[in-house]
């Protein structure tokens, strides 16, 4: 469970260093005391400021991003809905979709195009190799600091201290 919990934490965080949001911290092995229960935690920092349209989707987007990584690594092409350890970021997308579409038959239709659409992305080979590697790390160490993701995905995003 550990590498498909690692791939869904990785999708997460690349999603959201493609849409311009820092990632604080990746885990493996979250602290159990502070809410549901989960096997992973992705920490993430928006810097965006006041919340645009292009702002919500972007946390759609993330929050889809899991799930579809762990998707594209299994080979199954599972509705998020309906996998029982999606259902909270499927509650967060569904949430934060009210913001764009005011009916439920338009924020599932918004929903199932935004999941495809991170489907195509995250599945390109250049941001696989992303994913994969973050995961590799991720299997290793368990958590990963803001420190330490800056410098596994630096060589693919630019990033660095500055």
């Amino acid at each position: 469970m550990d590498d498909l919990t690692a791939y869904h934490e990785s999708g997460h965080a690349v999603m959201a260093y493609l849409c311009g949001a820092r990632v604080e911290s990746l885990s493996i092995d979250p602290d159990w005391d502070d809410g549901p229960d989960r096997y992973g935690d992705t920490v993430i920092v928006w810097n965006d400021g006041r919340l645009t349209k292009q702002g919500v989707l972007n946390r759609v987007k993330v929050a889809l991003a899991g799930p579809v990584a762990e998707m594209i690594s299994t080979g199954d092409p599972w509705h998020p809905a309906g996998v029982a350890e999606w259902q909270q970021d499927w509650k967060q997308a569904w949430q934060l979709s009210e913001a764009l579409k005011n009916t439920r038959p338009l924020r599932m239709q918004l929903l199932e195009a935004t999941t495809l659409e991170v489907y195509r992305q995250l599945h390109r080979d250049e941001i696989w190799e992303v994913i994969a590697t973050l995961t590799d790390h991720l299997l290793a160490h368990e958590i990963l600091e803001a420190d330490q993701i800056e410098e596994i995905l630096s060589p693919w995003f630019g990033m660095g201290s500055e």
